[in-house]
C-alpha cells in the first residue's frame, strides 16, 4: 500500500512538473514573441523604406519625410500610424493621408492633394491658390501660368460669387480650361473670360455652364473666332461675336 502511495506521489509530482514546464515554456515564448515584435530590430521602422504617392503640385515630399523620419527606429507595431496621418495632413496642400504598415520594417503614405484651380490676388501684394471648394492651398508671388486669376469681389463670409466662378471652371473642359488668362466677376451672373490667345468670353452665370461650354468649343474652331474680339454664350441658344 505505501509503495502504491509513492508511486501515486511521483506520478502526481511528475505530472505537476510537465504541467508547470508547459506554462513555463508557453510563458517564455509569448514573452519572446513580444520581444521579437516590439523590441527586436527585426521589426524597427526603417524611414528609408517607404512607399509615398498623391503628392500633386503642391504637397512638397521634403515635409512629408520629415513627418516620418522622426519615427525612425520605432517597433513598427507600436508606430502610432494615426498621429502620422494627423501631421500629414496638417501640411501645405494635403486633404487627407492615409498611413499602413508594411511588413516587416515599412510604411506606405497615400495622399490625397488639394490641387489649386485658381489664383485670387491678395490684399498687399500676391496670390492666393484656391482649390475646387474654394479653400486656400497654397501662396505666390506670381500666378503660377497655368492658374486662371479670378478677380472679384470678396467680402467676409460671402463666397457665393466665388463658389459660382469656381463651378463654371469645373465645369469647362480641361483644353479650354487650360486656355483661361482670368475670371471677372461682379456678380453670380456676370462671369466673363479672359482667354489667353483669343476673344473674352461673356459666360453670364452659372447656369447650362455645359451646353456654354459646347457651343464656346464650336464658335472658337470656326473662322468666326479669329476675328471676334468677344464672344457671348450667356445665352446659348443665341451666341454672340463682337468684332469691338
Amino acid at each position: 500500500m505505501q509503495e502504491r502511495l509513492r508511486e501515486r506521489r511521483t506520478a502526481h509530482t511528475r505530472l505537476q512538473a510537465i504541467r508547470w514546464g508547459k506554462r513555463a515554456a508557453i510563458a517564455l515564448g509569448a514573452f519572446g514573441a513580444v520581444w521579437l515584435v516590439l523590441l527586436s530590430p527585426l521589426f524597427s521602422f526603417d524611414a528609408q523604406k517607404v512607399e509615398a504617392s498623391g503628392f500633386g503640385s503642391v504637397v512638397d515630399p521634403a515635409e512629408v519625410d520629415a513627418v516620418i523620419a522622426a519615427h525612425d527606429g520605432t517597433s513598427l507595431a507600436m508606430l502610432d500610424t494615426g498621429g502620422i496621418e494627423t501631421a500629414i495632413e496638417g501640411l501645405v496642400g494635403v486633404s487627407d493621408a492615409t498611413v499602413l504598415r508594411v511588413w516587416p520594417t515599412g510604411l506606405r503614405v497615400e495622399i490625397e492633394s488639394s490641387e489649386p484651380v485658381a489664383a485670387i490676388p491678395r490684399d498687399g501684394g500676391g496670390f492666393v491658390l484656391v482649390d475646387d471648394s474654394g479653400e486656400p492651398v497654397d501662396s505666390a508671388k506670381e500666378p503660377p501660368a497655368q492658374l486662371p486669376v479670378v478677380t472679384i469681389p470678396i467680402t467676409s463670409g460671402e463666397t457665393r460669387i466665388l463658389d459660382g466662378v469656381l463651378d463654371v471652371i469645373d465645369e469647362l473642359p480641361v483644353a479650354l480650361r487650360d486656355r483661361v488668362e482670368g475670371v471677372e466677376a461682379r456678380t453670380e451672373d456676370s462671369i466673363h473670360f479672359v482667354l489667353r490667345d483669343g476673344p473674352s468670353i461673356e459666360w453670364g452665370s452659372g447656369e447650362q455652364s455645359a451646353l456654354k461650354a459646347e457651343v464656346l468649343k464650336v464658335l472658337l474652331d470656326s473662322p468666326e473666332a479669329s476675328k471676334a474680339a468677344v464672344i457671348d454664350v450667356s445665352a446659348p441658344s443665341l451666341p454672340i461675336t463682337r468684332a469691338e
